[in-house]
């Protein structure tokens, strides 16, 4: 059995043992490469403390894994989000977990507290989850252009714009993280399961990890199809390499994290190690850059949260005032999606960005996914929003073949 196919069926155990707590977390990262990635799989289920300030965190030494909602902007600024969110939620919610299971990447050492449950089949309705947008296309397309006189008026430089999708039927949600898991597999993806609402992840990108005295983050700006002919697929992927279009959106994403972890590291030390390279996932490619800087002395959780969160690449620039537009042209609260969600220990964490994802609402029988892109002045409307279904590609094809599986 290959390192893929054991840590498939490893995802089916934990989903399975996830059914029995009202509390859980998975996070796998699906073999891709990562130099700054510690765990192949790492889950936590049952909640035996919570935390609700990152403030909170901090004292402690053990394993804490959890989220910070889009929302907890509020809390850090002088924001507000009238919008109700589709899912509700806890602006920030950690827990510590009674029950663990951690597979270094380092020789896939396993630890564990607990047995793992042999995997067992997850029933699935019989029904079609059909999607509607909130935002119709044509009102999409005269944001777009609104946002883009904006920029020409010099309100902001680049706006992260995007749009919510609703479905009134709700499918199981550890067979579907499981299929989106096996379909669109990427690293930083997580099952969050909070009482009867779930959070079903399939992030390319890492928010923000601490490695010692080191942070390190690593945004994307700039996406393209993946094509089925791989001379077309090289074709499209040397186009976004070349793109300087996308290359201007993640320099300008990269000037605004180099800027928020200046104000926790050492002068000096802010460092792009990698500027603008173009990875490859399942439905995508994506441009990524990666900031590092070394953290000054008796800098807590707390105040690397506050420096740097919400992260650039899903708000824009400059981070506040662009944060205030967002509310006047979304229609929506963003709630899980636009966060952040990982795991802390021991003073070092990893926090994805929470995209391409889809929440579902058990008790209610609803679904919710959103995609978005950045706008910026050179932004042509109609490739915005192409882009942004692009984007829902895969979680699209993960409800396919789940709705294939019931006929």
């Amino acid at each position: 059995m290959n390192m893929q196919t054991d840590n498939q069926y490893t995802l089916l155990r934990l989903l399975t043992e996830a059914q029995k707590h009202e509390v859980a977390c998975i996070c796998v990262s699906n073999g891709f490469d990562d130099p700054y990635g510690q765990f192949d799989v790492l889950a936590g289920f049952g909640e035996k403390t919570s935390f609700h300030s990152p403030e909170a965190i901090s004292d402690t030494a053990s394993l804490k894994m959890g989220f910070c909602s889009y929302d907890y902007k509020n809390k850090l600024e002088d924001l507000t989000s009238q919008h109700a969110q589709g899912v509700p939620i806890p602006d920030f919610y950690f827990f510590e977990p009674q029950f663990y299971y951690k597979k270094k990447r380092e020789k896939g050492v396993h630890e564990s507290n607990f047995s793992l449950p042999e995997s067992v089949p997850f029933p699935q309705k019989k029904a079609l989850a059909q999607f509607v947008c909130s935002t119709p296309r044509n009102q999409y397309l005269q944001n777009v252009e609104h946002i883009r006189e904006c920029i020409k008026n010099g309100d902001f430089y680049e706006m992260n714009y995007c749009l919510q999708f609703e479905s009134s039927t709700c499918l199981n949600p550890y067979a579907l993280f499981a299929e989106l898991n096996r379909t669109a597999p990427a690293p930083f993806a997580t099952f969050f399961k909070y009482q009867d609402k779930f959070l079903l992840c399939s992030s390319p990108e890492r928010f923000l990890a601490k490695r010692k005295n080191t942070l390190i983050a690593q945004p994307i700006k700039g996406t393209r199809k993946r094509q089925e002919d791989s001379a077309a697929d090289l074709k499209v992927k040397e186009a976004l390499s070349g793109s300087v279009k996308d290359r201007a959106e993640n320099i300008m994403i990269v000037d605004l994290l180099r800027n928020d972890l200046s104000r926790v590291c050492h002068p000096g030390t802010v460092v792009v190690p990698e500027l603008c390279k173009v990875y490859s996932f399942s439905h995508v490619h994506q441009m990524i850059s990666t900031v590092t800087g070394e953290i000054k002395p008796d800098t807590g959780f707390s105040d690397i949260v506050r420096a740097s969160f919400p992260m650039g690449s899903m708000t824009g620039a400059p981070k506040i005032q662009v944060m205030k537009d967002i509310e006047r042209f979304e229609d929506f609260s963003r709630g899980w999606y636009s966060g952040c969600l990982g795991y802390w220990e021991n003073g070092d964490f990893d926090l994805n960005v929470v995209i391409r994802s889809l929440q579902l609402d058990t008790a209610a029988d609803k679904m919710f996914y959103h995609v978005g892109g950045a706008i910026t002045f050179d932004s042509i409307p109609e490739d915005e929003y192409n882009e942004c279904l692009q984007k829902a590609a895969g979680l699209m094809q993960a409800l396919k073949n789940q709705e294939a599986s019931n006929l």
